[in-house]
């Protein structure tokens, strides 16, 4: 069979992406891991329109169900993409893609939705796959609100750690902001909003040596540089804000990335660098890494697959 699109990844973008191509009749194949992306392991999501609260299985169950309710969408899961190939012709007439997964399995199509999305810099140390979601949080804009009026610390000097103080110095009693450097390396502007915050305080020169808890987070263990000793730090809540690693090595070689190895989009239509491949969400170059913008994204690359194709003139005598 050959696909009209097929849309790499199970989130927000991709499953948004799954409806508006299923709304379009087109033939649509998505392949994922898994549904719900990088939220699947919070404890709470209190920032997605239209629910005020819901935790990371539910969002993920409930992403599965609605694309799993939709007419001419085929799901392969659990299977990731592991190469993708461009085959000669004219893509709109025939097969211009062929994917191939870790599976051994190989689908073509006539265009590509990229939405795998990116995955967290991790810690790496004891205790931060055990409380994963009780306590431990990768997303200051999503689970800020759960911490209120508790203890909690941000791994990471850089801006995407000092960004994520600001954001929980809204709600915790008190922020502790851990940097593995002997000075924060942020942006200056919001470094100076850091240290002229009350709630705020900011421990340099300092690696994160174990997580600790029962059923949730109680605390830290840190090597202090300064003066070769370990301490504990009593919190609530551990955010590790230390980046992301975009989820693109199988698609690098065919359309534009940056330095992050996200891919670069046109964001009016999620166009990339390649005709015939659209790319949305947390894998692309979009500044907001948001479920409710990646689900707007992935409804605008559907859109603009679908434009992509009726313009084409065999495609429509398929049809």
């Amino acid at each position: 069979m050959i696909y009209d699109t097929i849309i790499i990844g199970g989130g927000p973008a991709g499953v948004a992406a799954g409806v508006y191509s299923a709304r379009k009749k087109l033939k649509t194949l998505i392949i994922t891991e898994s549904f719900g992306g990088q939220s699947t392991v919070a404890e709470n999501i209190e920032n997605w329109i239209g629910a005020k609260k819901i935790s990371g299985i539910e969002f993920a169950k409930m992403l599965e169900e609605h694309i799993r309710a939709q007419e001419n969408v085929e799901i392969k899961m659990p299977e990731n993409v592991v190469d993708i190939k461009e085959l000669p012709g004219d893509p709109t007439a025939r097969a211009g893609w062929e994917v191939t997964t870790d599976k051994n399995n190989s689908y073509q199509a006539r265009t590509l939705i990229v939405t795998s999305g990116g995955r967290r810099r991790r810690l790496n140390v004891p205790g931060e796959d055990k409380f994963k979601g009780k306590g431990v949080a990768y997303c200051s804009t999503c689970d800020a609100p759960v911490f209120k009026n508790k203890s909690v610390a941000v791994i990471g000097g850089g801006d995407t750690g000092l960004e994520a103080a600001i954001d929980l110095a809204q709600y915790a009693a008190r922020v502790y902001l851990i940097s593995n450097k002997e000075s924060l390396v942020g942006d200056l502007s919001i470094q100076e909003m850091v240290k002229n915050s009350e709630k705020i305080t900011v421990i340099e020169n300092a690696n994160v040596q174990e997580i600790l808890g029962d059923k949730f987070v109680s605390g830290l263990k840190y090597f202090d540089k300064n003066d070769n000793q370990i301490k504990d730090l009593d919190v609530e809540g551990i955010f590790v804000e230390i980046g992301s690693t975009a989820n693109s090595e199988f698609i690098k070689k065919l359309v534009n990335t940056n330095q992050k190895g996200e891919i670069i989009i046109d964001h009016k239509t999620g166009a990339t660098s390649r005709p015939g491949i659209f790319a949305a969400g947390f894998i692309t170059d979009e500044i907001y890494k948001q479920n409710n913008i990646s689900a707007g994204d992935g409804v605008t690359a559907a859109l603009s697959v679908y434009n992509y194709l009726i313009n084409n003139k065999t495609w429509q005598k398929q049809k």
